[in-house]
């Protein structure tokens, strides 16, 4: 009997390696199939809106170049802090902030496309209110201020005269005008130019009025911007100094500051302290964001 045990035990060892072989072997195959399905996901939405994004400003990049340098910086830069710093944590982190940077980039850039159409749109409605009121129709006021103003605002009013060339209604213009131009100073112009459409008036009198509102506007903004940046950057450096002088005392008293780090209390103790510094900012930038 103690011989047949042993075969038997002898047999099931090899096919226990066989059968954990096998199992592996299938758990790595279907991990590869979802990480490929997951990639080619990720690839079509960021080329995708890399394109859209990009073609919005125009900066005509292969959005397939992108998509490989956003690749390898997700690769490279969670290794390369891991080597430096041997932190799991931080690499995480260098992970999770390129995943992010391309969006908050593209949000950065066209923020500051819309903050330099906002500020030339009053110089480019009094050059249209000076052609109309020499003479000139609509259409070729607009082409004036396209051959004659800089970019943006002519790459964006370019579009409008293309598309009124090729037959497009000058209301569904003003409509994809308006949905590239979420700006409440550029609809304020596409509701003037659709009322004198359709009820007629002296057009160039009505720009000239626009463009006088929305320099004072302008003005009004620049004097509130300079009145609150004080507060503003109070609340930066408030924000910012509890941070700085964690860190620094982590290199002053790295025995003191380890428990905030490794125990549970001074995860919680961190915790309640990232939420009362964010809470705390959003007050600061909620009391000095004044809205004209």
């Amino acid at each position: 009997m103690g011989f047949l045990y042993g075969m038997l035990g002898e047999l099931a060892f090899p096919a226990t390696l066989a059968l954990v072989f096998l199992s592996a072997t299938c758990a790595w195959l279907l991990f590869i199939s979802r990480a490929q399905t997951k990639l080619a996901r990720y690839r079509e939405d960021f080329t995708n809106q890399a394109s859209s994004n990009m073609a919005d400003m125009f900066m005509f990049v292969d959005p397939h170049r992108l998509f490989r340098v956003n690749l390898i910086a997700l690769v490279v830069a969670p290794l390369f802090t891991w080597v430096l710093l041997r932190d799991p944590v931080t690499s995480i982190g260098m992970f999770v902030l390129i995943l992010v940077l391309p969006t908050y980039v593209y949000r950065s850039m066209r923020a500051k496309r819309l903050a330099r159409v906002e500020a030339q749109l009053p110089d480019a409605l009094t050059m249209v209110s000076g052609a109309l009121r020499a003479g000139a129709s609509l259409s070729i006021a607009l082409d004036n201020l396209v051959a004659e103003q800089p970019a943006p605002i002519s790459q964006e009013f370019e579009i409008l005269t293309r598309e009124q060339r090729i037959g497009v209604d000058f209301d569904v213009s003003l409509a994809n005008m308006e949905k590239r131009i979420p700006l409440q100073d550029f609809r304020m112009l596409t509701t003037a130019l659709r009322i004198n459409r359709e009820v007629g008036g002296n057009l160039a009198e009505t720009v000239e009025s626009l463009a006088d509102t929305l320099r004072r506007k302008s003005t009004m903004e620049g004097k509130i911007r300079s009145l609150t940046a004080q507060g503003k950057l109070q609340g930066i450096v408030m924000t910012g100094l509890p941070v700085l002088l964690g860190v620094l005392l982590n290199f002053l008293e790295p025995a003191a500051m380890a428990k905030l780090w490794t125990t549970g209390v001074g995860w919680m103790v961190l915790t309640v302290i990232i939420v009362m510094e964010l809470m705390g900012y959003a007050m600061i930038k909620k009391i000095t964001s004044i809205d004209v």
